[in-house]
């Protein structure tokens, strides 16, 4: 078999084969041609650094200070807590709005996402509903509202406004109710008007409507809830409110 396969004639490039295509290109002179390359011109080049210092950070929230110079001592003082873990303090805040009528009035909806957005200074997510309910000609997938979440600085400093400026603007205010914690830890309150807070311009107020606001802990029981709040400033029914300074 090795001897028929030495046999058999060898195909030489002259006899008939394909021709060669153009010759390749060296790799170093494509990288060369790339480099040189312009931007097209429908993108844009890449924007300057700007000169000069680097700004300057934004100072802490005002509240957050408070908690970490002084509610934190007093809280772990008066429930014995020996480890620093132990001591409650606040996770998020959430705004939820409900708008029944937003599958009939989606300008309606679209106000109360530009006002949430004013009030809270983040840009809400629309909430939409999970599952059909014919009573209510409701759909899956329509949307029902929107709600925003609040962490960290912006979270002390909405709850530092909530507490010095929009609660004393409710009508007949005699201070929050005590038993609205949900036996976790969590305590949410009911507001009926937007027009308590300074951000909303009365002008351009379409319709007025009301948002529920929920105060996340890890305190994990309503005593040590309520008191993480009362320290913070908050003024429940029958009780002297905390001066914050």
């Amino acid at each position: 078999m090795a001897d028929e396969k030495d046999k058999e004639p060898r195909q030489h490039p002259e006899d008939g084969a394909a021709t060669p295509g153009p010759a390749a290109v060296p790799r170093g002179k494509q990288k060369d041609k790339q480099k040189g390359k312009k931007p097209a011109e429908g993108q844009k080049a890449a924007p300057a650094e700007p000169e000069g210092p680097p700004p300057e950070p934004a100072p802490p929230a005002r509240l957050h200070e408070y908690y970490a110079q002084k509610v934190r001592s007093r809280l772990a003082q008066q429930f014995g807590l020996k480890n620093p873990h132990e001591i409650p303090k606040l996770v998020k805040i959430v705004l939820n709005v409900g708008m029944g009528d937003a599958p009939k009035n989606p300008k309606g909806l679209e106000a109360a996402v530009a006002e949430l957005a004013a009030i809270t200074g983040q840009q809400p997510v629309v909430t939409r509903a999970k599952k059909a309910i014919a009573n209510f000609n409701l759909r899956a997938g329509m949307a029902v509202g929107c709600s925003v979440t609040l962490r960290g600085a912006r979270m002390y400093e909405f709850l530092d406004r909530f507490i010095s400026i929009a609660v004393p603007r409710m009508r007949d205010f005699r201070g929050l109710p005590s038993d609205s914690f949900d036996g976790r830890g969590n305590y949410t309150v009911g507001i009926k008007e937007q027009m308590i807070f300074p951000e909303i311009d009365y002008d351009k107020v379409e319709k007025i409507h009301g948002m529920d606001i929920t105060l996340v802990t890890t305190a994990g029981r309503d005593d040590t809830a309520q008191a993480l709040l009362r320290e913070l400033g908050m003024p429940f029914r029958g009780e002297a409110p905390v001066a914050v300074g």
